[in-house]
């Protein structure tokens, strides 16, 4: 079974853009409060387990483009890539908003 493709949004790109920054802004701006150093520590600590683990995915997924392998494959080794790197820099962008909004 060939993989499934990404449904697409009805929104345009900008109005996802200024939902994002909307919700980023009512979540840290609630009375000028920080995210708590001990919440924020554990916070960074899940979000580098989670570097570990996607970090072993991209590398496997690199090995696995190195075989030899059907079409049918090659389609759902790059669905698992993209994943992974996207499930990557989201965890980076968790990570910057902890750096920015931290006590």
């Amino acid at each position: 079974m060939p993989p499934q493709t990404k449904l697409k949004s009805s929104s345009p790109p900008e109005e996802k853009e200024e939902k994002k920054d909307v919700q980023e802004k009512d979540v840290f701006s609630v009375a000028g409060k920080k995210i708590p150093a001990e919440l924020s520590q554990q916070f960074r600590k899940l979000a580098h387990d989670l570097s570990n683990s996607m970090e072993t995915v991209m590398q496997a997924s690199y090995l696995l483009a190195q075989a030899n392998l059907d079409e049918n494959n090659k389609k759902w080794l790059s669905l698992i890539d993209q994943a992974a790197r996207d499930a990557a820099r989201i965890n980076r962008e968790i990570r910057e908003l902890l750096r920015a909004h931290s006590e």
